[in-house]
């Protein structure tokens, strides 16, 4: 058996699939169907095509028929549903519309202005979602799958590669995993957590079997002004950056969508609340505070104890 490693870019980022197999022309089939159906869900998904849902709902905004989803769609709405009331508005699909004054290019804070103005058009509560029926009231709101369909295609890619025979192997979507399989002995993938100051190393790894993992952390995108670092991490509720959180979450779970969706509601506590919120839903995890310190009760190994 051989452990064969395939990169490649989708989604805006960096992508690998590592495949156990016989031999990597064995396993090129296999990868070029997964690669197909992270196409698929890109193209469906991404708010940078016209021809794409994302758009369509998006100019679907302020009808009162709304648009009809299919059911691979109203699945993803059902979670995102689900995830909105549990974590009590901190996830908020309706919340890209942020974008258009937070611009972590310019080092310039929204003025509150800009915040009153956009921050209307935020708001899951609002939209009225009956199945297959998606009706966003107010013109200008759109939905934005970016923050749970990396996540979403991450577990579609390992359950089809699990369909297709290979049982052995590791899905990695950006930072998002999902575990296809163990290594052929039953060993785990040991997954290395960044350091959010000196994001270039690792600072821990984490053994996963199976399920997903997925990290979310301050340093992927920030701004400093008059001295103050303000992360891409936006509270939905507010409209503004949310600094009072731990520096990195990472969380393990049976999906990797799940996974995902829950590191970014736990960024969003308080950062002595973050763990308690995690182990409260007996979720494995691992926080990095402000000062650098880790917790949780993922297994942590250090880097060197992984190399």
């Amino acid at each position: 058996m051989l452990l064969e490693r395939f990169g490649f870019r989708a989604m805006g980022s960096p992508c690998q699939i590592q495949l156990w197999g016989e031999s990597r022309s064995t396993l090129e089939p296999v990868f070029r169907r997964c690669a197909e159906e992270i196409q698929r869900l890109e193209h469906k998904f991404s708010r940078y095509r016209a021809d794409s849902l994302a758009s369509r709902i998006k100019a679907s905004a302020g009808d009162p028929n709304g648009i009809e989803v299919d059911d691979e769609t109203a699945l993803l709405l059902d979670f995102a549903a689900t995830a909105h009331t549990e974590s009590g508005g901190r996830f908020d699909p309706t919340s890209g519309v942020l974008r258009r004054i937070w611009d972590f290019k310019s080092n310039r804070l929204p003025s509150s202005d800009e915040i009153a103005l956009v921050l209307p058009l935020v708001g899951w509560q609002e939209i009225v979602w009956e199945r297959p029926r998606l009706v966003l009231p107010r013109t200008g709101m759109e939905l934005d799958f970016g923050g749970f369909v990396k996540e979403y295609a991450a577990d579609r890619v390992a359950e089809l590669c699990r369909s297709l025979g290979v049982h052995a192997g590791l899905v990695d979507l950006g930072g998002d995993l999902a575990v296809v399989g163990p290594h052929p002995g039953g060993d785990p993938w040991l997954i290395g957590i960044r350091d959010p100051r000196s994001p270039e190393r690792a600072i821990a790894r984490v053994a996963v079997s199976q399920g997903g993992l997925a990290t979310s952390g301050d340093y992927e995108r920030f701004i400093i002004v008059d001295g103050e670092r303000y992360p891409h991490i936006m509270d939905p509720r507010t409209g503004q950056s949310f600094r009072d959180g731990p520096a990195c979450v990472s969380v393990v779970a049976p999906l990797c969508l799940l996974a995902g969706v829950t590191s970014t509601i736990a960024m969003l506590h308080e950062e002595n609340e973050a763990g308690p919120f995690l182990a409260e839903l007996g979720l494995s995890h691992l926080t990095i505070d402000q000062a650098g310190r880790i917790r949780g009760d993922a297994v942590v190994l250090e880097p060197s104890a992984a190399a």
